[in-house]
């Protein structure tokens, strides 16, 4: 009786379920770890903007205070976006016919404010609050990184939930005095007050700070 099969079959077959579970194994290593990489997190990407707008020159290289722009950061619960007005404050002066500024001029000419498109973003299911952040002694870069250095935005820490819980779980080496939360280049020195000092200055309460009410609610 002639054998259905050839021997080839033997190797096929093992061929076939050989990429089989490579691809199922693939499928389970995207599954896992593509929400994990610094592009789905949008890490450390550049995000195209309306006017691409640099902060190395400005801040780093102008020393324009953060506050100049972002007008409501002490008051406000979101960080705010500079009003065209603000923009228009030195670019009614200088730069006025650059062709990369014509939609802050269009802006400005059709009162319609422009349209920034979001770096660093939180989920909706958590509450941030980003003045008290402020109040509560936390300089800007340990959120938003060496901004002053960056020509074009991106976001420089992940945000993921062990980046909150870290700094609620020990927030004392992360606080600065208050004159210099604007300070992106800011260090600890030995002439720093200690983080228990730092605590009892701006009267951070003894509360858990990794009760889950106070991000989520």
């Amino acid at each position: 009786m002639a054998a259905i099969f050839k021997p080839e079959a033997n190797l096929a077959a093992k061929v076939g379920l050989l990429v089989a579970a490579v691809l199922v194994l693939g499928v389970i290593a995207w599954w896992w770890g593509y929400p994990r990489t610094d592009y789905r997190r949008n890490d450390f990407w550049f995000v195209d903007q309306v006017v691409p707008f640099s902060h190395q020159h400005h801040v780093g290289g102008l020393g324009i205070d953060c506050r100049f722009c972002h007008l409501q950061i002490e008051n406000a619960a979101a960080g705010s976006m500079p009003p065209t007005y603000v923009c228009m404050t030195c670019h009614s002066q200088i730069w006025t016919n650059a062709k990369m500024l014509a939609p802050v001029r269009a802006s400005l000419a059709e009162d319609k404010p422009l349209v920034w498109n979001r770096v660093t973003n939180l989920p909706d299911y958590v509450f941030f609050n980003h003045a008290i952040h402020i109040a509560k002694g936390v300089g800007c870069s340990e959120c938003h990184g060496q901004i002053d250095r960056m020509d074009l935005t991106y976001k420089a820490k992940d945000m993921e939930m062990t980046f909150c819980v870290d700094c609620h779980e020990n927030p004392g080496p992360r606080l600065r005095p208050a004159d210099q939360i604007y300070n992106t280049e800011w260090r600890r020195t030995a002439d720093t007050p200690s983080p228990k000092a730092l605590l009892a200055e701006y009267h951070i309460p003894s509360r858990n700070l990794l009760d889950c009410s106070i991000c989520h609610r």
